[in-house]
């Protein structure tokens, strides 16, 4: 059975930080490549950050760029985004992606979301 379970949203202060996590169990971690994305009231689901499944290449949206991290740990099948200089902006529910394409076919799995709100 996959599972994805995202945890470390909350609430926070602009300009504070948070850091995101996304547990996996049930399929092999190593060879899918991970992503966070994260859809705010009102609006479409937007990709936030991505990291492939070897850990050297990774891409930001450019919203976030220079204030978001993407990071994963093969070993504890986690993928982390730390989130720093948060805006009002970022406030969405972020949700962690996992993908793989092998065989010509697609694996997409997704976890059930973490809500970020960033107020004063």
């Amino acid at each position: 059975q996959v599972q994805l379970v995202e945890s470390g949203g909350g609430l926070v202060q602009p300009g504070g930080s948070l850091r995101l996590s996304c547990a996996t169990s049930g399929f092999t971690f190593s060879r899918y490549a991970m992503s966070w994305y994260r859809q705010a009231p009102g609006k479409e689901r937007e990709l936030v950050a991505a990291i492939g499944s070897a850990t050297i290449s990774s891409d930001y949206a450019d919203s976030v760029k220079g204030r978001f991290t993407i990071s994963r740990d093969n070993a504890k099948n986690t993928v982390y985004l730390r989130m720093n200089s948060l805006k009002p902006e970022d406030t969405a529910v972020y949700y962690c992606n996992a993908r793989r394409v092998w065989v010509g076919k697609q694996y997409d799995y997704w976890g059930q979301g973490t809500q970020v709100t960033v107020s004063p």
